[in-house]
């Protein structure tokens, strides 16, 4: 009994480890995007792809967007957990309730599951809901 109570502890504490660090890149860049995905009248996906940030197991994709170029005042993110075999990761991020019929401005980024800027934004590109 207490083999099979040690075993299950253990095995408990296994299954909660996070995935291996993949090492920090020295340099963070978008390599391809950022592009609209999927627009509908509420709301649109954009997807970037960057070289593989690394760092944290757990990294955020960020868009910053409003309805100026010069006002990008809502923010939206989405996590993405990093694959430490992988040289890139893709980055999708949700916008909700949009409103319809309306040209919006945005600006992609990442950071750190700590917060920490992977200091690389996109160029302002637009889209228009339905």
């Amino acid at each position: 009994m207490l083999l099979i109570l040690t075993a299950a502890l253990l095995s408990a504490g296994l299954l909660a480890q996070e995935s291996p660090t993949t090492p920090r890149a020295a340099q963070v860049r978008i390599i391809q995007g950022p592009a609209v995905e999927l627009a509908t009248a509420y709301l649109t996906i954009v997807r970037w792809t960057t070289n593989n940030p690394g760092g944290s197991p757990v990294s955020y994709g960020i868009v910053y967007y409003g309805a100026s170029p010069e006002h990008l005042t809502e923010t939206a993110k989405s996590p993405v957990r990093l694959n430490p075999g992988h040289s890139t990761t893709t980055f999708r991020v949700r916008l909700d309730n949009l409103k319809p019929r309306t040209t919006y401005y945005f600006r992609a980024a990442s950071m750190d599951a700590n917060g920490e800027q992977h200091k690389v934004t996109s160029p302002v590109g637009s889209f228009s809901t339905p």
